[in-house]
């Protein structure tokens, strides 16, 4: 019976990977059996319309921490063309071992309608229990990115409550040195002036004209790659740090 009058054809890839060049230049190794299982596998799903793709995705000595090997970026550049229907892998860890790359393949995946299965692991998002594993695990993906932006939020206010840095340039007013910030005079006037003179006039427009008439402007700060950036008031002429003048 012809397989296409059962199911619509299903264009399957499969991928394999190993981490270490160990034993690649045998004829039997990790990526032949990953493939041959996989390969099993989709000739067993006939009936649903799986058809294996000539195609060999095989990523020998790469690890799963990152996303830039060659033939997952081919893969990735097959699924964008529109040639693949079906991903098929031994287990999730070859795809990645990443949380953060596993979700934004996903995501990929999901707009592109293509179908993640991991043989080992009864994964299959080609059917209605897989769609639920995968909500599951990208909950608690959520759940873990949540958890990591509320500790980096913490740090970042316990490091400013002890008038400590944390990345980029000193605000306005300071200096950053080993013991934390510290006041720069010759900008903590302007901005001095700039809040008396709000609370006298109550006018920003006033304000921004105020500092462009007495031409004031900020230091030059430095990157901590030593990169100069000159962080100008809002509102003040682009004058150098040389024609600054106080009140």
């Amino acid at each position: 019976m012809d397989i296409e009058a059962i199911a619509p054809l299903k264009r399957c890839a499969i991928y394999t990977r190993k981490s270490t060049n160990q034993r690649l230049e045998h004829d039997v190794n990790s990526l032949v059996t990953q493939r041959e299982i996989s390969s099993a596998y989709v000739k067993s799903q006939q009936y649903k319309g799986w058809v294996e793709l000539p195609n060999r995705y095989d990523d020998g000595g790469h690890s799963g921490s990152g996303m830039d090997r060659p033939a997952l970026s081919q893969l990735m550049q097959h699924i964008e063309a529109g040639e693949i229907d079906v991903v098929v892998v031994y287990k999730i860890d070859r795809l990645t071992g990443s949380l953060a790359d596993f979700v934004r393949m996903i995501e990929i995946f999901d707009r592109l309608n293509i179908a993640l299965v991991s043989i080992s692991q009864a994964f299959d998002t080609s059917d209605s229990m897989g769609l639920m594993i995968l909500n599951v695990l990208l909950t608690f993906s959520q759940f873990e990115r949540e958890l990591i932006a509320e500790r980096v939020r913490d740090s970042i206010r316990t490091r400013k409550r002890h008038g400590k840095m944390h990345g980029g340039l000193p605000p306005f007013g300071y200096v950053a040195t080993p013991q934390g910030l510290k006041v720069d005079e010759p900008e903590a006037e302007i901005v001095r002036f700039i809040f008396d003179e709000f609370l006298r006039t109550r006018r920003y427009t006033r304000v921004m004209t105020a500092v462009r008439e007495r031409g004031l402007c900020s230091s030059v700060k430095y990157s901590p790659r030593g990169k100069p950036h000159n962080l100008k008031v809002a509102g003040s002429n682009p004058a150098p740090a040389t024609n600054r003048q106080n009140d």
